[in-house]
């Protein structure tokens, strides 16, 4: 159950992911207006049936996550503590570093990204772009351009996909001016 209603709320999104022209849209930047509402409610749904049944494990707790993401009217008006909790609890069941990862991400919209920074540079996913496009970012946050800008070097060396890359450029430009 907790499959399907994670299924359901990242289908409910498909449409915003790509623009016309197939370049990745990040969660925050998504026309929210343009989400499936019909999948989010049968997947909130799902996912309080699965609340009920108390037994927890990863796909429900993904679902749960992407689930208040989807009762958030725009990125900033998220429940960034929810996330955070909901990440705390993926960190048990079951742990890794992935997702610390993403917990790190959640960890720098409540507790800003020098948080999220010194929790990611003591994660052991160096071949991971993914890591590199995070700290990147975080990077750019605080500041620190020139370490962003090798970040965003180092994740597009490992990226394995044409639009992931683009995207990691289109970012690295906007810090740099530089194609």
């Amino acid at each position: 159950m907790g499959l399907l209603a994670l299924m359901l709320l990242v289908e409910s999104r498909r449409a915003t992911r790509p623009t016309a022209d197939g370049d990745l849209v990040l969660l925050a930047d998504q026309d929210r207006s343009l989400w499936d509402r019909a999948l989010i409610d049968e997947g909130q749904a799902t996912v309080r049936e699965c609340l009920r049944r108390n037994e927890p494990g990863p796909y429900q707790i993904q679902a749960a996550t992407n689930a208040v993401h989807a009762d958030a009217l725009s990125s900033a008006d998220t429940d960034g503590w929810q996330i955070l909790a909901l990440h705390d609890q993926l960190l048990v069941v079951p742990p890794g570093p992935v997702v610390a990862l993403n917990r790190a991400v959640a960890l720098a919209e409540v507790q800003g990204s020098a948080a999220a920074v010194a929790v990611v540079d003591g994660l052991d996913l160096d071949g991971y772009y993914l890591l590199h496009a995070i700290r990147a970012d975080l990077l750019a946050r605080l500041g620190r351009v020139a370490e962003s800008v090798l970040a965003y070097e180092q994740a597009m060396a490992l990226a394995q996909n044409v639009p992931e890359r683009d995207l990691l450029a289109r970012k690295r430009q906007a810090l740099t001016g530089v194609r």
